[in-house]
């Protein structure tokens, strides 16, 4: 039996809940962040300061750095694919939509993954079970968003397809490190990815929106220093934990996870409220990525057959 085939125990759930209140927590910090600060200079504290702290922890863990030219540059499409358009899109998204209704059309990112692995590689061929999945996906997103504003494109549904577009960039990039950055620990990829996606958005942020202040309200500069260590730097060593100890399997807990973390901030803190059908929506998505996972439905099958 492999580890993805095993029930979480004790800390693996401890861990698993740990990771999800911090990447949920994300968008409650983007929320407090963008009263102050610019999309492209949210996106630079994220992803500067935690490339500093990655590679201290590289260097203390003495691991080696590369050096060819080859995996630097993987490492900016990495930045590109996996930070600067998602954190971009996201936060932009933010203005307009609630931190709650961002995370749920976040999800999506394990329903664009399995759609793109598919294509990109012979051995993630949709199974019956896992295309049933990806379209109670699609479908909880329709609810989501509403029918009847898919066909406006007013801000609000510009916002919503903004955080799809994310999803969509986090599932191309999960193909590119597959193909490109296997072979490296994973904590030099992740502060080789950082790096690559602040040698972008610094000069994007410096020139849209000019040099940062750091004469800002307290809550502010907590929640970016949340959004780059807790969610970024602490979110990441705790990931590949995960991965080490619990297998990638258990990692879509997380997924659903996320959303009910976010949710619930947004509702406790901001009084935000989610309409019936986002709820809805979500609901079916987290059935369809279930169905991706496979695990429950072949116990369940199991017992009927038996």
């Amino acid at each position: 039996m492999t580890q993805d085939q095993k029930s979480l125990q004790g800390r693996a759930w401890v861990d698993l809940l740990l990771l999800s209140m911090l990447w949920g927590g994300s968008f409650l910090a983007v929320e407090f962040a963008l009263r102050e600060v610019g999309v492209f200079t949210i996106v630079a504290h994220r992803v500067v300061w935690a490339a500093l702290f990655l590679w201290a922890y590289v260097l203390w863990l003495g691991l080696e750095i590369p050096r060819k030219a080859g995996i630097w540059g993987a490492f900016l499409v990495m930045g590109l694919l996996n930070n600067v358009i998602p954190f971009s899109l996201l936060t932009w998204g933010q203005i307009t939509i609630e931190s709650g209704l961002a995370s749920i059309l976040n999800a999506t990112t394990a329903i664009f993954g399995v759609v793109i692995a598919a294509i990109a590689f012979a051995d993630e061929r949709l199974s019956p079970l896992r295309a049933l999945g990806v379209l109670l996906g699609f479908l909880g997103v329709t609810l989501v968003i509403g029918l009847e504003n898919l066909g406006s494109l007013d801000i609000r549904s510009l916002a919503q397809l903004a955080a799809l577009g994310a999803s969509l960039s986090y599932a191309f990039a999960s193909v590119w490190a597959r193909k490109t950055l296997g072979s490296l620990p994973p904590e030099v990829a992740a502060a080789g990815m950082l790096t690559g996606s602040s040698l972008i958005i610094l000069p994007a942020a410096l020139f849209f929106e000019g040099m940062p202040s750091f004469d800002l309200m307290a809550p502010t500069l907590a929640a970016l220093g949340y959004y780059s260590i807790g969610a970024t730097v602490l979110a990441y060593l705790l990931y590949y934990r995960i991965l080490a100890t619990s297998g990638s399997g258990n990692l879509m807990l997380v997924t659903l996870l996320i959303p009910v973390i976010a949710v619930l901030l947004g509702e406790l803190v901001l009084e935000e409220r989610l309409s019936a059908g986002a709820i809805l929506g979500f609901l079916v998505i987290g059935f369809g990525m279930i169905l991706l996972d496979g695990r429950l439905p072949r116990r369940l099958f199991g017992l009927f057959s038996n």
